[in-house]
């Protein structure tokens, strides 16, 4: 909920070291008076035990806590590129399906941001949680299901959230391999500077969708 009247707490979740500094390298102008970037681990178990510790620390208030899961991801549907953005519908894990909230709204607000990096498309639709990298036929059958994008953490992230309380919850990815380009290929550092550069600039568009959020208030 919030706190004296104002917007409530926004918690942005992210797997690895390379993610947070990509993120704590943004632009924080606009941000919430209560932002936690939280370093959750690699894998859909440390992010879940992540997510609770963190919900305890981001807010007293802690039911109103937007949450975010955002770093990078594997493209399922073919001609997406490096760099690209995926934007959640919905999280995927198994048969449990978890809704975004204002996925229009930060969509919109991410592709602004993108205009001043041409090249970079933001895509929206479904996102596949896995407990591991997937490549060749396991990323076409995904794909096959819907998702566009895969990752290890996100569904865990919200799915988590959801279960500590009612809240808004979204995620966000930047592409680093594609079933063109899968990472055991060549490129794969060239393709993770791009990705990092980025997600570097999402930060606005997250402070942005956390602002048009319907929070509860005190």
């Amino acid at each position: 909920m919030a706190r004296d009247g104002g917007p409530g707490a926004l918690l942005i979740a992210c797997a690895l070291g390379i993610e947070r500094l990509a993120l704590r390298g943004g632009d924080r102008s606009g941000a919430p008076a209560a932002v936690t970037v939280l370093r959750t681990g690699m894998g859909p178990r440390s992010a879940e035990r992540a997510v609770l510790r963190g919900l305890g620390r981001a807010d007293p208030y802690a039911v109103g806590t937007a949450v975010l899961a955002t770093g990078f991801c594997g493209a399922l549907a073919p001609g997406m590129r490096p760099g690209d953005l995926v934007v959640a519908a919905e999280t995927r894990d198994g048969d449990v399906r978890v809704p975004c909230t204002g996925t229009a709204a930060l969509a919109t607000a991410l592709a602004r941001l993108a205009r001043a990096r041409p090249g970079t498309t933001v895509h929206t639709g479904p996102l596949a949680g896995t407990d591991h990298l997937v490549r060749g036929a396991e990323r076409a059958r995904l794909h096959a299901s819907g998702a566009i994008a895969a990752d290890m953490e996100s569904a865990a992230v919200l799915r988590t959230a959801l279960a500590a309380g009612a809240r808004p919850v979204a995620a966000v990815r930047v592409v680093v391999d594609t079933p063109e380009r899968e990472l055991a290929r060549g490129g794969t550092v060239l393709r993770g500077i791009s990705a990092f550069r980025v997600l570097r600039t999402v930060l606005p568009a997250f402070y942005e969708w956390h602002r048009s959020l319907p929070l509860p208030r005190r």
